[in-house]
């Protein structure tokens, strides 16, 4: 009974500290949101005379007028417009790169939060987070093309990893509440609890996801979730008209779904294509100074939405005006619900299938700040919809609701670009409030995520969990599994007499270059350990005369040759050595050895070297 109240306690102080990370993340977001909106308002509005469109669902919390005029009636507002992308990319530039230098870089916001739990132990520094939230507000609201989910996702795992260090937790657990504060970004800010929780644990492998995590990952991205929706109002961001559901799931219909998802492939291989390129071009190729690079590529941003407004829109309508900015500039927010309202023509629709792949390779292979979610929705969407109006020229009977491609075009594209085929299935759900297009866009799904193979715009993702240098400790213990220290340690050992002075120990320890050595009486049987550190503290104090055997640590930790690997691998970790002395179990005085973190590694690589049959792997 008592175990099982120890357990009852447990559960729920873990259960109280991911509901307290997940409302702090949603506050964090709420703020993170507001400041975005209030300065793309100001610079895309107030300064370049063009009002972007928003989901169908989601508020204009603040209100701002064109100071000039409108951005299309004047061909030289217009050129404003277009250059308002590299006075953000200036400004993140000179933060990122000059004022307040951030870590890694090279790695975007999501990145950030993968790279994080792989590789740095489940921490995000406090500034770092700041930082790249202020510069990915300065890429986002001056029309970047960029998302706001891997900043909200960043975000939420530095508040994570902030909580990690307040607690205490250990590394396992760390990376745990990292995952799930991630996730729960992507909650507060697509009001999308179920998508948001497998975010955060899908997009850290490519074929694979963090299991573990995922009821913090539940509560922590519920708990955000209410957070945003008390303050935005509660409901799903997109809007989407009447359909047919009948009509969609009759056999030749979802084949037509299947045929999208395989269509989408291209494109997604495309854009992680591209990414990587322009990284290369601005970062390896291209010379001068990295802070003046986001500039140019929002220069190219600019540039490119003049091509298309001037080739598709001669006319200088008002409507498409709209669409062709809405579709270049920012993450396609807008131009992801009027594909969804139908309202976009087909024109437009091609060239921002294309366009968007560009334009988002520019702004984040440049050095821009944001994340790709968005903007592969975007792109998904542009392809979904022209797939949907050439059908519904072809099957006018069968496509009845053309823009319902567009929809399970955002998931299929999605899917494969990031390699996270739940991710989009439930986020596509969420953000329009049907579940009853689960079947389609499943259909979708798995083909583009199974064709797209590898590749992925995410290039921190491992392949699989056992790949993760989060888990590589788990895999190695299962090889140590029945393998004993007297497998592995090394019998012919150095030690030191307790008879000799601290001067000859130091003498004889910078002879022969060892760190650590066992302290021996005339018999041979060990009296304690001492290390060249020790020795030199010794002299340090005025005690080289004295007798080694007086000054060495007697209480020693020490591994028997019958004891397994794995438990001795967990003294060293425990005690935080690198080396214990084997003794005879029946009697401890009796040294027969040394066992070292390098004899039980080169133990593990040989024994994977047989498992493989490959003994070339590995030299002892």
């Amino acid at each position: 009974m008592t175990g099982e109240i120890r357990e009852l306690e447990t559960w729920a102080k873990q259960t109280f500290h991911y509901a307290l990370i997940g409302i702090i993340v949603g506050l964090a977001i709420v703020a993170f949101f507001l400041a975005l909106n209030y300065c793309t308002l100001f610079f895309l509005e107030a300064i370049g005379g063009y009002h972007p469109p928003t989901p169908g669902n989601e508020p204009d919390v603040f209100v701002f007028y064109p100071l000039l005029g409108g951005a299309f009636t004047n061909p030289a507002f217009l050129i404003l417009l277009a250059l308002i992308p590299a006075l953000g990319g200036l400004i993140c530039g000179i933060i990122k790169y000059k004022l307040v230098p951030v870590t890694k870089p090279e790695l975007h916001e999501t990145d950030v939060f993968i790279d994080a739990f792989h590789n740095e132990r489940g921490q995000i520094t406090c500034k770092d987070g700041l930082v790249r939230g202020i510069c990915s507000v300065a890429t986002l609201s001056t029309g970047g093309s960029a998302g706001r989910e891997g900043p909200s996702a960043m975000l939420g795992a530095t508040i994570g990893s902030l909580f990690g260090r307040l607690l205490k937790l250990d590394e396992r657990e760390r990376r745990k509440v990292l995952a799930a504060a991630a996730g729960a970004g992507i909650a507060a800010m697509f009001r999308a609890p179920l998508g948001g929780a497998f975010f955060g644990i899908e997009t850290l492998y490519r074929r694979d996801m963090e299991i573990e995590a995922l009821v913090p990952a539940i509560i922590c991205s519920i708990a955000a979730y209410i957070v945003s929706c008390t303050v935005f109002g509660f409901g799903n961001i997109y809007a989407i008209g009447d359909y047919d559901i009948t009509a969609m799931l009759t056999p030749f219909s979802l084949i037509l779904f299947l045929c999208l998802g395989i269509i989408c492939v291209p494109f997604a291989i495309a854009f992680t294509k591209l990414l990587q390129l322009s990284r290369s071009f601005f970062f390896d190729t291209l010379k001068g100074p990295d802070w003046i690079k986001p500039a140019i590529g929002g220069l190219l941003l600019g540039l490119l939405f003049l091509i298309g407004y001037f080739i598709l829109n001669p006319q200088q309508d008002v409507e498409k005006s709209i669409e062709i900015a809405s579709g270049i500039f920012g993450g396609g927010y807008g131009f992801i619900q009027l594909a969804f309202y139908g309202k976009i023509t087909l024109s437009v629709l091609a060239f921002v299938a294309v366009a968007k792949i560009l334009g988002t390779a520019l702004t984040m292979g440049s050095g821009g700040s944001g994340g790709s979610f968005i903007p592969s929705l975007a792109m998904g969407a542009a392809v979904g919809g022209v797939v949907g109006q050439v059908l519904s020229y072809f099957f006018p009977a069968t496509v009845t609701n053309p823009w319902i491609f567009s929809l399970i075009g955002a998931a299929a594209f999605f899917g494969a670009a990031a390699n996270a085929p739940l991710t989009a299935l439930f986020i596509v759900c969420e953000i329009s409030g049907s579940y009853t297009l689960f079947v389609p866009a499943l259909l979708a799904i798995i083909p583009a995520y199974s064709l797209v193979g590898r590749r992925t715009i995410y290039p921190e993702q491992y392949e699989v969990r056992k790949d993760s240098p989060a888990h590589r400790r788990e895999f190695m213990v299962d090889i140590l599994e029945g393998i004993k220290v007297a497998d592995a340690y090394t019998k012919n050992l150095l030690t030191l007499p307790g008879t000799k002075t601290v001067r000859e120990g130091i003498h004889f320890a910078e002879k022969k270059g060892h760190i650590t050595y066992p302290v021996v009486d005339e018999a041979g049987r060990l009296v304690g350990i001492t290390s060249i550190i020790d020795l030199e503290e010794e002299r340090e104090r005025g005690g080289v005369y004295k007798k080694i055997a007086q000054m060495c640590r007697r209480d020693v930790i020490v591994a028997y040759p019958d004891e397994f690997l794995e438990d001795a691998l967990q003294k060293m970790d425990k005690y935080n050595v690198g080396r214990l002395p084997v003794v005879a179990r029946e009697r401890e005085k009796e040294l027969m050895g040394i066992i070292s973190r390098s004899d039980i590694i080169s133990e593990h690589c040989r024994r994977r070297s047989l498992l493989r049959d490959d003994g070339s792997s590995c030299r002892r």
